[in-house]
This record gives C-alpha cells, sequence and structure tokens, in this order.
C-alpha cells in the first residue's frame, strides 16, 4: 500500500512536478494565513490583562473578524473565478497582512474589532483562490491529496505561531507578535506573481504533465452566476456541512489556548509544547484524509464511497473529545484534541474536495465561498455563544459536546440530502 508521500513521488518521477510546486505555494500562503489568524488566540491570557476585556467581550472581538470573513467570501469567491487564482490571491494576502501589522496599533476592543474586520475580509479570499488553483492543477483523483497538503499549512502556520509568538510578545512587547507575523505576507506574493500561471499558459509545463493535468472529461457546463448556485442541492449540502462542522475548528482555534490556560493553568510560554502536539497531529491527519479517498479509488471504488467512508472514519474519530474537559490529565486531554483536530482536518480536505467533485471549474471557488461563508457565519454565532456562555458559566463541557458529536450528525445529513455526489448538469 503507498503511503501518502510515495503517491506524490511516484506522480512527480512519472509526470512531472509543477503541479507539485504550485501546490507547495498554496501550502505556504496557507501556512502564514494562519500564523496571522492564531496570534490573537494565544496572546488572549496577556491582552485580557492589558487591555482589560471581559470573555464576552474577546467573544465579540473573535465574532468580528467571522462575521467580516462570511461578508468578504460574498464577493471574494465571484471576483477570483473572475479575475483568476493569481490576482486574487494577490489582493487577499495584501488586505489580510496589513490588517494583521494593524493590531500593532490597537489599545482598546473597538480597535482590536476594527483590525480583525481588515483581516477577515482578507483572509477570506484564501481558501477560494487555493481550491480554484487545486481545480486547475490538478485532475479530480488527485485533488483530495492536494488539498489535504495545502490545507495542512494551516497547521504548521499554527504550530509555528506558538513557538514565536509568546517569546516575541514577553521580550519585545506584544505589538512585535503581530508586526513578526504580518510581514511574510509580502515575500509570498512576490513568489506567487513570479511562478503562478493557469496550466496552459505556463512555459515551465512539460506537455506530459498537462495533458494528465487535463485528463479529465472536458466540461461543457457554462459559467454559473453564484446567485444561482444555490437553486442546486450541491451547494447548499456543502454550505450545511461547513455549517455545522466549521465552528469546532474556530472554537478549538481562539478558545484552546484559554482554555488550558484557566483549566491546567499552562502559562503563556508553555503553550508551545501541547500546541505543537495538537496541530502537529492536526498536519497528519490533514494530509492522510487526504491520502484515503485516493487510496480508496485506485482500489476501485467510486468517488462517492470513497470520500464518505474517509469522513465516516474521521467524525468517529472526533468523538472521543467529549471527555477531554473532565481529565485531570493535561496530557490526556491535550492527546483526545489531537485526536479530534486530526480528524477535522481529514474531514475537511474531503469537504473542500466535494465543490471540485460536483461543479465545473469556473463555480468552484463561488461555491467554495457560499460553504465558507456558511461556516464563518456560524463561526461568528459560535464566538458569541461561548464568550457569553464562559462569562455566565465557566463550563466547557457543553462545547465539547458539541464537538464530539456534530460530525457523524452532519455525515449523516449529507448522506440523506447527496446519496450519489451528483455533478452538476445545467445552471
Amino acid at each position: 500500500m503507498d503511503t501518502p508521500a510515495e503517491a506524490v513521488n511516484d506522480s512527480v518521477t512519472a509526470i512531472g512536478r509543477r503541479r507539485w510546486l504550485i501546490c507547495a505555494l498554496i501550502f505556504f500562503a496557507s501556512t502564514i494565513n494562519y500564523m496571522d489568524r492564531t496570534v490573537l488566540g494565544l496572546l488572549a491570557p496577556m491582552l485580557q490583562t492589558s487591555i482589560g476585556w471581559n470573555e464576552a467581550q474577546y467573544g465579540y472581538i473573535v465574532a468580528a473578524f467571522q462575521s467580516a470573513y462570511a461578508l468578504g467570501l460574498l464577493w471574494m469567491g465571484p471576483l477570483i473565478d473572475r479575475v483568476g487564482s493569481r490576482i486574487g490571491y494577490t489582493i487577499a494576502i495584501a488586505i489580510w497582512s496589513l490588517s494583521a501589522m494593524a493590531h500593532s496599533l490597537a489599545r482598546s476592543v473597538t480597535a482590536f474589532v476594527a483590525a480583525r474586520v481588515g483581516l477577515g475580509l482578507g483572509e477570506s479570499g484564501n481558501f477560494p483562490s487555493a481550491v480554484k488553483a487545486v481545480a486547475e492543477w490538478f485532475p479530480k483523483k488527485e485533488r483530495a491529496l492536494a488539498t489535504g497538503i495545502f490545507n495542512s499549512g494551516t497547521n504548521i502556520g499554527a504550530t509555528i505561531a506558538p513557538l514565536t509568538v509568546p517569546w516575541i510578545a514577553v521580550h519585545l512587547g506584544w505589538q512585535y507578535a503581530f508586526l513578526f507575523t504580518g510581514c511574510f505576507g509580502s515575500v509570498w506574493v512576490i513568489c506567487w506573481l513570479l511562478i503562478y500561471r493557469r496550466p496552459q499558459d505556463d512555459p515551465k509545463l512539460s506537455a506530459s504533465e498537462l495533458a494528465y493535468i487535463q485528463s479529465d472529461p472536458v466540461e461543457t457546463v457554462a459559467s454559473i452566476p453564484w446567485v444561482r448556485l444555490l437553486a442546486h442541492r450541491q451547494t447548499w449540502t456543502f454550505m450545511l456541512g461547513k455549517f455545522l462542522t466549521d465552528p469546532v475548528w474556530w472554537f478549538f482555534l481562539y478558545w484552546l489556548p484559554k482554555f488550558l490556560s484557566s483549566v491546567y493553568h499552562v502559562t503563556l510560554t508553555g503553550l508551545a509544547l501541547p500546541l505543537i502536539v495538537i496541530y502537529n497531529g492536526a498536519t497528519i491527519g490533514s494530509v492522510v484524509g487526504g491520502w484515503l479517498p485516493a487510496r480508496f479509488i485506485k482500489a476501485g471504488w467510486t468517488p462517492n464511497r470513497a470520500r464518505k467512508t474517509a469522513m465516516l472514519v474521521c467524525a468517529l474519530a472526533v468523538v472521543p473529545v467529549i471527555s477531554a474537559v473532565g481529565l485531570k490529565s493535561l496530557w490526556a486531554s491535550v492527546g483526545l484534541i489531537t485526536l479530534a483536530v486530526a480528524a477535522h482536518q481529514g474531514w475537511s480536505c474531503n469537504l473542500l474536495t466535494l465543490p471540485s467533485d460536483m461543479f465545473p471549474k469556473n463555480a468552484v471557488a463561488s461555491v467554495v465561498s457560499l460553504g465558507t461563508f456558511a461556516g464563518a457565519v456560524s463561526g461568528a454565532l459560535i464566538a458569541t455563544i461561548v464568550g457569553l456562555l464562559l462569562k455566565a458559566t465557566g463550563s466547557y463541557v457543553p462545547l465539547f459536546v458539541y464537538a464530539g458529536l456534530a460530525y457523524l450528525f452532519t455525515l449523516t445529513l449529507i448522506h440523506v440530502l447527496l446519496p450519489r455526489l451528483q455533478p452538476v448538469t445545467r445552471a
């Protein structure tokens, strides 16, 4: 049985490697994206003391990002489908990098809300651009693996941040932590503009690799305006999947440092090791989650059976996290959370691949935007709910129960709504 690494190496040797260079660029963009995104969560215990916000106000700050992220998706997806991944990605990362650095100027809850709004608008272009680029550069049978690889960049970013941000905040000041993570975007933009082209326009792409990329049947469906996409059950099913399961990731991303600090009394500098373990586990989950359906398809399974079986494995792996909140041992709790976030990332790369399985390439970014919009809306709701719940009760138990059960419930709904992953044949 081929491992994920062997699967990539085999295709590189036989055909070419240019498409994996594109995947690497997207991977680094996702890494930068999550470095910028996670700084606030890491510094929340310190900023809560220095700025003076309470649990509910912190929830509102997080909700501001999620709301702006959701609104940004309504125009980012169609913009990227119109101007392409090359220009769309450049615009997105420029906006979010400047907004990330603007956090260093904030001195009040209102100022942090404003900076998070800018960050949310910019970061809303990341995944629509990434998924569209993968749809352009990879045949269907490799898209889940490519998505898993670039999606693992989010975990690398979330791993690098706790290694660097607490040290910078303690020794230089929290403002420099935002400046440090925000400056990487400019370097990436230069590399992206120099390297990225559509496959048919890339002079360094071999004829054999181009033929392999374009080996899927030619799509005959005309461009579908994003409003008309809402007439399709496939769109609503994808949106529902994102709406119900994305909040689990947002909860861990923004409240995990506070959970470890309040329940297990982990200090700011002590957060690094638990978070590194958790997000490295998530990296493995993302890659394995992308490799698993590819292995099933290679064994002769249909894409429908392969995707849903992989999602079922991930959904079952999340369930034990329900007991994480009641454990006395820090590392036992970290172990269950690690399994849960790894399973979430495996689930996510398969869920993100569904639009490219069912829609033409020129509609993929718009569908992903609508789904990510739904996930961001639910993220804003969960941020407000978590803040108010913790302010009122201080209990994390209901949140971990939801996290453990959400994926099995969601997969059941997806299968009921789409027993088969039928491609869109008409607008």
